[in-house]
C-alpha cells in the first residue's frame, strides 16, 4: 500500500471511530517499511487525525507513533486537543507525559514547539488546570508546598523579575515524568512560556470562579440547583470550533 492510500485508509478509520484500527495500520507500515516510512506518513497526516491516535495512549504498551512523532507535529496536535471537551484533562496529561518524557526525547524541544504556536500556552494551562494552587505556590516560593505560600499571587512584573532566580528545588527532586517536572522545566528553562501559561491559567481560574458564582442559589431556589450536567468529567467526542472538516 502506498503512502497516500495508507493516509486515506487511516483517515477513514478515524472518521469511523476505529482508532485502534488506524493505529494498527500505521504500526504495520513501520513493521514492513521501517520507521522512516511511518515518519513520512505522520508528517502528512492532518493534526486532528494525528491527535486522534496519540491521545489514546495506553501506558501499558509502547506506541511507535508516540515514539516517532516530532515536536512540531506534536505541538500542532496538542493545541487543538481542547476540541474534545475533556473536562478532566486526563487524556491531555497522559499524552503530554508519554511523548515529551519518552526515552530519546528532549522535553524542552516539545515545550518550546508548543510555545511557538498560537494556543500553546492555553494547552499548557489546561494541562495544569487541576494543579493551579500548587503552580501558584511554585511561582511564588519556588516549591510546590502550598503551606509555604501566603495566598497572594505575584503580579506579572514580579513574575518577570523572578523569572531567572536560582531553583529552590533541583529537577532531580521532582523528576516524576509528570506535572511537577513539566512545571519545573517551564519555570527554570522556559520562563517566558511559564509566565504566559500562568497568566492564562489565572484567567481560566477566574472564569471558573465567576461561573460558579453565577450558579449560586437564590432565595427562591430554596438552596437547590439543577445543573443537568451529567457528563461532567467525562471525555466526549470533539466538537470542532473552526470550519475545518473533522475526521475525529
Amino acid at each position: 500500500m502506498n503512502h497516500l492510500a495508507l493516509i486515506a485508509k487511516t483517515q477513514s478509520l478515524i472518521a469511523a471511530g476505529d482508532i485502534v484500527g488506524a493505529e494498527s495500520a500505521l504500526v504495520e507500515l513501520a513493521d514492513t517499511q521501517g520507521d522512516a516510512a511511518l515518519m513520512v506518513v505522520l508528517e502528512q497526516l492532518p493534526p486532528k487525525d494525528l491527535l486522534a491516535v496519540i491521545r489514546e495512549y495506553d501506558n501499558s504498551k509502547e506506541s511507535v507513533i508516540n515514539l516517532l512523532v516530532t515536536p512540531a507535529q506534536f505541538a500542532r496536535a496538542v493545541v487543538i486537543e481542547k476540541q474534545y471537551k475533556d473536562l478532566t484533562r486526563s487524556y491531555l496529561r497522559g499524552m503530554v507525559n508519554s511523548v515529551i518524557f519518552r526515552e530519546d526525547a528532549d522535553p524542552l524541544e516539545f515545550l518550546n514547539a508548543m510555545g511557538d504556536l498560537e494556543g500553546g500556552s492555553e494547552a499548557l494551562a489546561d494541562y495544569f488546570e487541576e494543579k493551579w494552587s500548587r503552580i501558584e505556590a511554585f511561582a511564588r516560593t519556588g516549591t510546590f508546598d502550598a503551606v509555604e505560600d501566603d495566598g497572594e499571587m505575584l503580579t506579572e512584573s514580579a513574575l518577570l523579575a523572578s523569572a531567572y532566580i536560582k531553583p529552590r528545588v533541583e529537577q532531580d527532586e521532582v523528576a516524576d515524568r509528570d506535572w511537577m517536572q513539566v512545571a519545573w522545566l517551564l519555570r527554570h528553562e522556559c520562563p517566558d512560556l511559564f509566565i504566559e501559561m500562568l497568566l492564562v491559567l489565572r484567567a481560566k481560574a477566574r472564569a471558573h470562579e465567576l461561573g460558579l458564582n453565577e450558579e449560586e442559589p437564590t432565595p427562591e431556589d430554596d438552596g437547590r440547583i439543577e445543573t443537568g450536567d451529567t457528563d461532567r468529567g467525562r471525555a466526549t467526542p470533539a466538537v470542532l470550533e473552526s470550519d475545518e472538516e473533522s475526521a475525529i
